[in-house]
């Protein structure tokens, strides 16, 4: 291979990743938005509270606001190309939070709100923290980047994963929540 040709490929790996950052970290960003601010036709953090609530998340608000500055945050880092696998273990976490709570029972595709959306996020996520987030990134520019070997890359997976079915283990029924 050519040192033109494998800067060229470099070059289109690294657009390629920024163009699936920018695209997946700001609408995660923007998703955290809706429940915490209302914005973008969300709606806030009282409206969301009481779904949470329904879905056995107590207190509504404490874990609309987790959920809210962890969707946002891990937006950020996947569009910034920051802290690398970070930001997806964040996103994997409320993913798999919103699949099983609120998609799981209406199967696969988006059109029955089923779990389509957050397993793309998901995989999109875990594809970035697997891949690296390329030249085009701040962990490129801070020389960071080699910091997140595939080990710390699986770990980080797993933490998030791992949070997310603990996170799932705090919901309780509404007879449970009554007599507590």
């Amino acid at each position: 291979m050519s040192t033109t040709t494998y800067l060229t490929d470099a070059v289109t790996l690294g657009t390629g990743l920024l163009l699936a950052r920018l695209i997946l970290g700001v609408l995660m960003a923007a998703h955290g938005t809706q429940k915490l601010f209302g914005w973008l036709g969300g709606y806030g953090l009282a409206g969301t509270a009481g779904f949470f609530e329904q879905l056995g998340f107590r207190p509504g608000h404490l874990f609309v606001v987790t959920a809210s500055l962890t969707e946002m945050l891990s937006g950020i880092l996947i569009a910034l190309g920051l802290f690398g696998p970070v930001g997806p273990a964040l996103l994997l976490s409320v993913m798999i939070v919103a699949a099983v709570s609120v998609h799981w029972k209406n199967g696969l595709f988006a059109g029955t709100n089923g779990i389509e959306v957050p397993l793309l996020y998901a995989v999109g996520a875990a594809a970035l923290a697997l891949t690296g987030y390329g030249p085009f990134s701040l962990d490129a520019v801070l020389g960071i980047d080699h910091t997140w070997t595939p080990a710390i890359k699986v770990v980080a997976l797993a933490v998030g994963a791992v949070s997310g079915v603990l996170n799932l283990l705090a919901r309780r029924s509404a007879g449970v929540a009554a007599t507590a």
